[in-house]
């Protein structure tokens, strides 16, 4: 569809991901300011209907972009609807021409009525842009602890380039995190983004628990994104078999229902801030959550 926005036309088009001359488009964007390509995860065929790009083009190119990416969350028992807004983004001959603005108050009109809670992660350099369309500033809190006593078990790494293992980590994600509070049930799609991807090497199979588990060593730091799969087996011990010999501390990349053991600190994150939309949910502000690590778009 053909809008005037300042004097100018712009061809507006949402859920682009089977336009290929479109996608390729935004991609090109998207490398350009985030030096980010979503090109192999679509060709892998883990793009779905759940991420879904608003676009504005000038003739044949893709200028501006703002993505919604629909979540199901779990919390305190009930599923509910949350969208994400990501990959906001303006060509830089395009800026300061209120195509983010215009793209904002699409989402908003079109989504109106759809989910029940609406957040992103902005940089400092737009954490003025935010507040303009209702979304408030929230807290993240983290979950650490120290090294644990290490416990010998068998685990293999899974190969992301193999389709028994890659079947493997989507029926134990089914099962979903049986120790978060707080979790993202679906899509599937985000949590290959990260597995196919920037995590290839990170996920592990632990086969007498019989679950699988997304981790990242680096310093002596473990950090534990994500657990999924039924098991009677305590957090405790599962990351006790997931350390290495030179571990010392381990973090939590999603909230624990049970916190025995664990010290609650804020999550500071490099140039990110978490904000929320007002609405009727209002969890950041009375419970100590965080946004699970692999659910970040």
């Amino acid at each position: 569809m053909k809008y005037n926005i300042k004097g100018k036309t712009y061809t507006y088009i949402a859920d682009i991901k089977d336009n290929n001359p479109v996608r390729l488009s935004f991609d090109q964007l998207s490398v350009q300011t985030f030096h980010l390509s979503f090109e192999p995860w679509y060709q892998q065929g883990y793009w779905d209907h759940s991420c879904v790009p608003h676009v504005l083009m000038d003739g044949d190119t893709v200028v501006a972009n703002a993505t919604v990416n629909v979540l199901r969350v779990r919390w305190q028992n009930e599923e509910k609807t949350w969208l994400q807004l990501g990959t906001v983004m303006t060509h830089p001959d395009y800026r300061h021409q209120g195509l983010s603005r215009w793209l904002m108050d699409k989402i908003f009109e079109e989504w109106k009525g759809k989910y029940d809670v609406m957040f992103l992660f902005a940089n400092e350099k737009v954490l003025d842009f935010y507040p303009k369309f209702g979304f408030v500033p929230a807290s993240e809190y983290q979950y650490h602890t120290q090294a644990l006593t290490p416990q010998s078990a068998k685990i293999r790494r899974l190969d992301m380039d193999n389709i028994a293992d890659t079947a493997l980590l989507l029926r134990k994600y089914a099962r979903s995190n049986r120790f978060a509070a707080l979790t993202v049930t679906a899509p599937a799609g985000l949590l290959m983004f990260y597995c196919t991807q920037f995590m290839k090497t990170c996920v592990y199979h632990l086969e007498e628990t019989d679950v699988v588990a997304v981790v990242e060593h680096e310093d002596g730091v473990m950090t534990c994104h994500d657990i999924f799969g039924d098991t009677r087996q305590s957090l405790h011990h599962i990351l006790s078999v997931l350390m290495e010999k030179d571990t010392r501390q381990i973090k939590l990349g999603f909230t624990p229902k049970d916190t025995s053991g664990f010290t609650m600190l804020p999550l500071k994150t490099e140039d990110l801030t978490l904000f929320v939309r007002k609405g009727k949910q209002d969890l950041f502000a009375g419970n100590q959550l965080m946004i699970p690590t692999l659910a970040h778009t």
